[in-house]
């Protein structure tokens, strides 16, 4: 049976009265200091761009290896194009996730000179609509999140806009995950190991099946889908640093279906909302008192990912 998380409709966020958005923000900052996810509906993004992306990469992903491999380059430790099956693992573990998947990155369109420090993204070769696609939901991807930060700013008693220049240009991930049929009899239950995100929010647009859980506080694994026009958004561990862990990145992993449905791939698209890498992520004031003593040393975003892709495995 499926966990039931908070549900948010972030209409009432953007379009509500003043009356209306209080109370999303009330109700979204509660969740993530509860769960540290929700799903949100009336989120901007447009079934025919969802259902748009899920035949992109399917099709991208039903190519042969050496075609995915021509979009491979390791020394981008991952964060462009596409990262062969095996070759990620959850923070704490040696045992590699059974997925492959394609990465694209932030495109920088107004001479903001941090253009410099972004690889470009890798295209699909002979495959147009399928950068088309990834273009366009990591631009929606992106207008949802910063409304969603908007009123995480707000119920933080921070101004609204607090995170607008930090994102604006930021190094956001948008990943197309294949976790392949199985063929065998695998050697734990697990596809995706129990890992927390590394950024400040992840939006996740239904997955072609299920298999994700979340870790409840009672250590509990529940299983999470979203609902028709919904999609999953959970805390990072960005977010949780920043807050001095009043927002909670929960520990979440996907799992192997039950054996007659091994012969099904799965395939999920989350977008990792990353600030700029000059973002600091000293504890904010007000989340540090007598009750909760300050949990982090400072650092910048840039900083933190650096130490983390080194950790699961992605950058040397």
């Amino acid at each position: 049976m499926d966990y039931i998380i908070p549900r948010v409709d972030l209409s009432k966020f953007v379009e509500g009265s003043p009356e209306e958005k209080q109370a999303f923000v009330e109700k979204l900052g509660k969740a993530y200091e509860d769960v540290g996810f929700v799903t949100v509906i009336n989120h901007g993004i447009a079934d025919e761009t969802i259902d748009g992306l899920y035949n992109n990469i399917k099709d991208f992903f039903g190519q042969s290896l050496e075609y995915k491999k021509a979009h491979e380059i390791e020394e981008l430790a991952g964060q462009r194009g596409y990262t062969s099956f095996g070759r990620e693992h959850a923070k704490g573990s040696d045992a590699p996730d059974l997925k492959e998947f394609y990465q694209w990155g932030q495109t920088v369109t107004d001479n903001d000179p941090i253009k410099k420090y972004y690889p470009d993204n890798i295209p699909a070769q002979e495959n147009l609509t399928f950068n088309d696609a990834m273009l366009s939901i990591y631009s929606a991807f992106e207008k949802s999140g910063a409304y969603l930060l908007q009123a995480i700013a707000i119920y933080l008693d921070l101004d609204e806009n607090y995170f607008d220049d930090k994102i604006h240009n930021g190094n956001s991930i948008l990943r197309a995950i294949h976790y392949p049929p199985i063929t065998s009899a695998p050697k734990n239950a697990v596809r995706a190991e129990q890992h927390e995100d590394i950024n400040l929010i992840t939006l996740l647009v239904g997955a072609s099946a299920e298999g994700l859980e979340l870790l409840n506080k009672q250590d509990e694994w529940k299983s999470i889908n979203a609902g028709p026009g919904e999609i999953v958004v959970n805390v990072g561990d960005m977010l949780q640093r920043l807050t001095n862990n009043r927002l909670r990145s929960t520990t979440h992993r996907v799992v192997n279906p039950p054996q007659e449905k091994w012969h099904l791939p799965r395939y999920s698209v989350p977008f990792f909302l990353h600030p700029r890498s000059e973002m600091d992520l000293t504890c904010l004031e007000n989340c540090v008192t007598a009750e909760v003593p300050l949990q982090y040393e400072s650092i910048t975003a840039g900083g933190y990912l650096d130490e983390r892709l080194r950790e699961i495995g992605l950058k040397k």
